[in-house]
Order: C-alpha cells, then structure tokens, then sequence
C-alpha cells in the first residue's frame, strides 16, 4: 500500500493504492480515498494534510499485515479450561443485524426513547428480540439467555425486557408506519396491490379473558385465541398488522387497519386482494372508488358454490371459454379438453355481475391441473373417512369444508322408521359428486375493468401471506402464547411482525433460492470457537449458502480464524446504514 494523491488547482486530495495482478500484468487500484487537504485538516483537526495521510496509509498496512499473518495458538492437554468462559458464540445473526439497521429499527428505537423515562437500552433489546425469534424462538426468560450466544453480548438485565415490551406495545403503530417509510429507502415496496388475511393465535390458558377469546380456531383447538390481521405487499413483505379479540367476526378487522394504512402510511391509491372470508358487502364497497378518482379497489376470490343459480349455470357451461395467455377471439369447450396436451393450461370466462349494490366483474377460471389436484385431495380424504365407517368410529358429521368427515352420514333409525339400538354409518356419495361438479373451477370478483387475465395474475399471489403466518406459526414458534398482559401480548406479535419482514429482506438478499428451514438452519450453526487475544476459529461448513450470504452482505467470515480486530470491524460494518 502506498499514498497517491491528485492535484486540482490548488487543491490535493490524497488516496490509499495498491497493486494487484490481472491478466499476467500489475496494476494500481484505489482501495480507500482521504479527501482533499481542505477535508483533512477541517475534519480531523490537523494542520499537516499529507502527514496525516502518511500516518493512515502505515495504519492499514500494519492492520493488513495483522489480518493475513499466521496464527500460532498454544493448546496444553495439562491445561484447565477457565471458569465460567464462554468460548463458542454465534455469527449467524450479523446478517440479521445488517437488515435491522439497514431498515433503521436502531433509529425508530432512539426515537421512541426520547419520549419516555427509561434508562435501558431500547435497541439492544428489540434487535435481539428479532434475532433470537428468528433464529432461537423461544420464551423472553430463553430470549435474555439465547442473547448470550452472540458475539456481541446484551447489555440488558431479564427485567428489562419485560419492561420494554410494554413501550413496544404503546408505539406499535409508530414502529409500522416508521419501519415502512425506512424501508422504501432500503428497496421500492410495491403497493399497487395489497394482500390482506387473518388467521389466530392460541394460548396456553384456560379461562378466555381481554382479547384472548373463544372463537373457531383454525387448528381445532378448544382454546382461547387472539386474531391477528396482515396487510402484505405484492412481494410478500408485510406492510401493517393488528391483533384482535378471538371471538370477534374477522370481516370487521379490514377497514380499521386499512385506514391506518390511509393515515399512517401515506398510501392512497391500492388495489385490495382478500380471500373469500373477507370479502363482506361492507368491506367491498369501502374500496370501491370513483372511476373518476380510481384511488382504491378490490380483487376478492368468489366461492362459485354461493353464487346466484343462474351465474352458477353460466360458470359450469363448457362452451364460450378462452385460454390464458392465448388469442382473445378462439373460444373452447372444457367438455373436450386433452387431458395431456391442455393439462397446464388455464381457461376463463367473465361477465359483469350486480350483488349488494355493486357493478361486480365476475372472472371464472378452469384447469385441468387444478381440477385433478382437488380430486386427488378428495380421494385422500374418502379414505380416511372409509376408514372411520369401518372402526364404528366418527359419529359426528362434520361442516367443515376439509374435514373428511363431512362424506360420513349415519342412519339412527331402522327400515321400518323406528328408533335404532345402533348408529350405521356410511358414505353419502351424493355428496361426493356434488363437490366434484366444482372442481377445476375458480372465481374471483373485481370492480376493476382491467383485463381478466391480469386480474388472476394479482389473485394468483395471495398464497405468499399465507406462507408469511405459516413461517411465524412453525419457523418462529409464535404460538402457543404464554404471555397473559394484553400489552406484552401486543409486544410479542410486533416483534414476530418485524421478525418476518427481516427475514423477507433476507430471502430477497438470496434471490429466494433457499428454502426457509435451510436458510435458519445455516445461521444457527453459523459458531466460532474464540481464542482471547487470538481470534475467532469458524466452527461451520463452509458451503453454497454460507458462501452467497457473504456474497450478498459484503463481508467473510469463511477464513481459518478472524482477528479480534476484523471481527469487531464486521460487527461494526452491519451496524451501518445509509441513513
């Protein structure tokens, strides 16, 4: 390394070059720029500009000659291990930690200190109450101890965590609408279309109490829940969330989050995509906007079994249909379809309908695909519920629409109308056929005017706010919740929210060429074995993954052993954000 400098004028500015080799011939390249004499002496308070310079250059070949010299470690076998050292720590959660800056939570976190009367540290508390949801979801006693496994080690007691969880709660709304603006720096979120869904959380009690209520959990489950609704972009990064009472009808929680997005977030014009659920009259025409205007619209899936018997009769006719991606004048019949040939090919018909009040356009799709997935699925389910008319078991007839039980009838009477000593089951094959007239069918209604095909293609993404509760269900154990203080349960699920927007950003870092599971699991084992004074030896295999998220972040720690030096300057680097 040598000092190179440029004159401009009267002006010098200095720069740090070395030589490489490229292609068989050495060449200068610019590591690090100064700034001019002017900057130098102004900013560092020096009188001598290129002394100063002289002095950096020597600096960082004696720290590059640090970081790429041997290390000789002395391991006696008569030598005891030191009391109470820890030795093995996680690195796993730096990548964690540049996302969390990056995103500016360090900043929301000193922002909201400002405003209250606490002495802890805020932003170490929430950032390793991310990491750890993430990569160790535990309880908030596991969370104080998990924080431990770092390399960068808490500076916070348990009790004050419990006592920041109910400052997270109170700036809730804060945290979203701030998280969002920051993270329209970090990358353009795409809000033409916004996914909305609900889904509940239970809790390890007996007695329903505050919003922990009974209402119809989605696991079966007799327990107390909480519903908790997500707004989601159209690349799957959550934009808000609220929690609600567990018995409360889950068509009500849209408007009032929505209009936090309106207030809160700046944003006007969107096009709401729910699923049939959701899709009250009320919530339809709170989004159906003026053509003039054109602020606001719905996309929400239709079931074509609740339609209206003469749009039932025009949804199952086989003729006038088109093909997707195909010439809008060729029409076909689905009663003539290649079982082999068209077996990936989506059809459609629509027509603009009037229900509650509202010019409605009804897009009907059919696949062969989808057609044969939801009768392998019904034949699955047949012989689970075979099974149960076989055992005398099962004597319950089931509602619900994935339930096999739902094919299972029961006689209780005999031929001659009286009163039977036993119940006879069996399957009510009327029944069976009845669902299967619908299969391959699939609806949706709009009061956009846009093409049909471009509406199933935003209706086609609303699977991925479904992955984003299945991720914070299973990946980051959200549940069962153990918290009973309706502001610490508020805390827990803003920090599961935030959790699953870090992680989104990541698998984006990755391109998402990584499965979940693969990508915690890499970081969990992500250890260093320290030597005090010495440095940090990798303890991980070193493979593709490891090697794109040190691609995708900027720095390695895939080397034979980091210096205490180089370790803190990564650490130091993910702390770093453009704000």
């Amino acid at each position: 390394m040598r000092l190179g400098w440029s004159k401009k004028g009267n002006s010098i500015s200095y720069y740090v070059q070395q030589t490489i080799y490229v292609n068989g011939k050495n060449k200068s390249q610019v590591i690090k720029r100064l700034g001019s004499e002017k900057y130098i002496c102004k900013t560092y308070g020096v009188t001598d500009a290129k002394a100063w310079a002289l002095e950096q250059v020597e600096l960082m070949r004696q720290e590059y000659a640090d970081e790429n010299s041997s290390v000789t470690i002395p391991l006696s076998p008569t030598k005891d291990l030191t009391d109470d050292r820890q030795r093995c720590f996680n690195g796993g959660y730096l990548f964690l930690q540049d996302i969390y800056h990056q995103l500016g939570l360090d900043r929301i976190s000193k922002a909201i200190a400002k405003k209250h009367d606490f002495k802890y540290n805020l932003n170490s508390i929430l950032s390793r109450l991310i990491y750890t949801r993430i990569m160790y979801p535990s309880s908030k006693l596991g969370t104080f101890e998990d924080s431990h496994k770092f390399i960068e080690q808490p500076d916070f007691e348990l009790h004050q965590i419990y006592r920041a969880l109910s400052v997270i709660a109170e700036e809730s709304d804060y945290i979203q609408s701030a998280l969002f603006r920051n993270s329209m720096k970090l990358a353009k979120r795409k809000t033409s279309v916004i996914y909305y869904d609900c889904t509940n959380f239970y809790f390890e009690i007996e007695q329903a109490e505050d919003d922990k209520q009974y209402g119809l959990s989605k696991e079966n489950r007799p327990l107390p829940i909480v519903e908790m609704g997500l707004f989601m972009d159209s690349e799957g990064i959550p934009l808000a969330f609220s929690i609600n009472p567990g018995n409360r009808n889950e068509q009500l929680s849209l408007i009032p989050l929505e209009e936090k997005l309106l207030h809160n977030f700046d944003l006007s014009r969107f096009v709401v995509c729910t699923d049939a659920g959701l899709s009250s009259a009320a919530n339809r025409k709170f989004n159906h906007y003026d053509k003039a205007d054109g602020s606001r619209a719905f996309v929400t899936t239709q079931s074509v079994k609740k339609l209206k018997k003469h749009l039932k009769t025009w949804t199952l006719e086989t003729t006038g249909w088109k093909l997707s991606g195909g010439a809008s004048e060729y029409t076909y019949d689905i009663s003539k379809l290649d079982e082999t040939k068209d077996a990936e090919k989506i059809f459609y018909k629509s027509r603009w309908i009037k229900e509650d009040g509202l010019e409605q356009h009804l897009i009907v799709t059919y696949s062969l695909k989808y057609r044969n997935y939801l009768r392998t699925i019904r034949n699955r389910q047949l012989e689970r519920a075979l099974k149960a008319v076989k055992k005398g078991t099962s004597g319950v007839e089931s509602k619900r629409r994935n339930d096999p039980r739902r094919f299972i009838k029961a006689d209780h009477a005999t031929k001659d109308g009286e009163t039977a000593d036993k119940v006879a089951y069996y399957i009510d094959y009327e029944s069976v056929k009845e669902e299967e007239t619908f299969d391959g069918f699939y609806a949706v209604c709009t009061n956009l005017e846009d093409d049909a095909q471009d509406i199933v293609k935003i209706n086609k993404r609303r699977w991925e706010i479904e992955e984003c509760f299945r991720i914070m269900k299973s990946e980051f154990e959200a549940r069962p919740v153990y918290l009973h203080d309706r502001e610490r349960i508020k805390a827990h699920f803003m920090t599961c929210f935030i959790a699953l927007i870090v992680y989104r950003y990541l698998e984006k870092k990755l391109n998402e060429k990584y499965t979940c599971r693969q990508i915690l699991d890499c970081l969990q084992e992500m250890n260093f074995l320290k030597f005090e004074g010495k440095g940090y030896v990798p303890t991980y295999t070193k493979n593709e993954l490891t090697d794109a998220l040190h691609d995708a972040f900027g720095f390695n720690t895939s080397k034979e052993i980091i210096p205490i030096k180089k370790m803190k300057n990564i650490c130091a680097q993910t702390k770093k954000s453009d704000a």
